[in-house]
């Protein structure tokens, strides 16, 4: 059994016109909502990937701390960024085998449309700070490519 925690980044700000996209960083609301949901989630993982976007990279650092895993062992995957459905699913499929919890943390429109892709059951587009967990019956992430929604859970619901 497999599972991926698709998280989308928590909410950016916008207040400086002159940072490129990929240096924005998280705003006050989203800071609190990404410490709102890092606090709740009660799932250890094996591995943490995140996009190289300081807002992603800043998400993730929020979730590790709140569950004790280590910083520096955060993998930052550029495919993640400015990306494609299919870049996605081979950082996903690349995945370890020894690994079988994984955070994933990108970006919309990418982040949904890989959610509704591996288990056609997304209610909705990810809001900021979601997380879709998705579960596997499977041993290699290689063979991830329809998984069951068991967690779909957003700042405001």
């Amino acid at each position: 059994m497999k599972q991926l925690f698709l998280i989308r980044h928590a909410k950016s700000d916008w207040t400086n016109p002159e940072l490129k996209d990929i240096e924005r960083y998280l705003n006050e609301r989203g800071y609190s909502n990404a410490n709102m949901m890092a606090a709740k989630f009660n799932y250890k993982p094996d591995l943490i990937i995140t996009s190289p976007a300081i807002r992603a990279m800043s998400t993730a650092l929020i979730f590790a701390r709140n569950i004790n895993y280590p910083a520096n062992s955060i993998c930052i995957k550029q495919e993640l960024y400015e990306s494609s459905v299919q870049n996605y699913l081979s950082v996903i499929h690349s995945i370890d085998n020894s690994h079988n919890t994984v955070l994933l943390f990108a970006h919309n429109p990418t982040i949904s449309n890989v959610a509704q892709h591996l288990t056609q059951a997304l209610p909705m587009e990810m809001p900021t700070c979601a997380i879709a967990g998705i579960s596997f019956d499977i041993t290699d992430w290689k063979k991830a490519k329809e998984g069951d929604l068991f967690l779909f859970d957003y700042p405001k619901k």
